[in-house]
């Protein structure tokens, strides 16, 4: 399974991220992912990236929206465990400057306390 979700508490959920994300169906799992805690109203979500050793451009689509959608809101929403792999796509795309990012899932759930 690429993507496992997590309720940290009534407001916060946790989307831990594995593998490369490149094929449809993980893509589309995780969409669904963020989708279900935004349906039940998870204002603060936290998107774990230690696992993922590579993404698309369509995989970062879906950050972004997720960002958007969360922004929009006025919801909380913090990328964290960005790898070195992870962090020169990120550099590259200039996705990395849009995103609220946290080193560390700590660092991510403090920061939304």
């Amino acid at each position: 399974m690429a993507v496992k979700t997590t309720a940290l508490s009534e407001v916060m959920g946790l989307i831990e991220l594995h593998g490369t994300l490149m094929s449809e169906a993980e893509i589309l799992e995780f969409r669904r992912a963020v989708n279900g805690f935004m349906d039940k109203h998870y204002s603060r979500l936290i998107i774990d990236l230690s696992n993922v050793t590579y993404m698309n451009s369509t995989t970062i689509g879906v950050l972004v929206s997720a960002h958007t959608s969360y922004t929009r809101r006025k919801w909380q929403l913090r990328i964290c465990g960005v790898n070195r792999n992870v962090a020169v796509i990120f550099a590259i795309t200039k996705v990395g400057q849009v995103l609220n990012i946290a080193e560390t899932r700590e660092d991510a759930v403090k920061s939304l306390s």
